[in-house]
């Protein structure tokens, strides 16, 4: 069996920057400086200073991945000034194609899920079977599980997909809403419904 080579620590300067920078974005998550000592056999005061500069360099050439050092750890992030171009690559379609009644059908699961469809439409006044669709199709929706009442209702809640979309951690963190979050009112008996 061949014997791996012994990994020397990386000189300092460049040499650490391309080390670090390929270990970190293979990593993609925060990074243990305690770690990175281990890994590249130096102490952990040479490599916090290492990663000092290297953070600074990054800075001072506006680099599209900045270096961002905590007391604990190290990660490889993009550059917040950049962010528009970002967005506008990775989300052009969704914001194009979410019209306003995707948005007011999506809306409503948010707040109110899970939900069925009769649901949706007792809201929205409307049929909702093309909305329902097309979130789903966008990864915007999913579903989740059949309600437990008469004919066993399909039930949607929202994705991750959908908190990444709209850039919140959790649901908790949206506005409260009173049109889609209130309690449902009962309709007037003998009124005519459009769906």
């Amino acid at each position: 069996m061949e014997e791996k080579p012994t990994l020397l620590p990386p000189a300092g300067g460049k040499e650490f920057e391309h080390t670090v920078e390929c270990m970190l974005f293979v990593a993609g998550d925060p990074v243990p400086i305690t770690e990175l000592s281990r890994t590249l056999s130096m102490p952990v005061e040479e490599v916090r200073r290492e990663l000092s500069r290297m953070e600074l360099n990054y800075q001072a050439e506006q680099r599209g991945v900045q270096i961002l050092v905590t007391d604990e750890t190290v990660q490889m992030i993009s550059n917040r000034a950049y962010y528009p171009y970002v967005e506008k690559l990775l989300q052009p379609e969704e914001k194009r194609s979410v019209s306003q009644s995707l948005m007011e059908t999506l809306a409503i699961i948010a707040y109110r899920q899970p939900v069925t469809r009769g649901e949706l439409e007792n809201v929205r006044g409307v049929r909702c079977d093309y909305a329902v669709h097309s979130l789903l199709k966008m990864g915007l929706i999913t579903e989740a599980g059949r309600r437990d009442a008469l004919g066993h209702p399909m039930q949607y809640q929202t994705t991750d997909r959908f908190l990444r979309q709209f850039g919140i951690h959790r649901l908790e963190e949206m506005p409260e809403d009173q049109l889609y979050s209130a309690p449902e009112q009962e309709e007037p008996a003998g009124e005519e419904h459009p769906v």
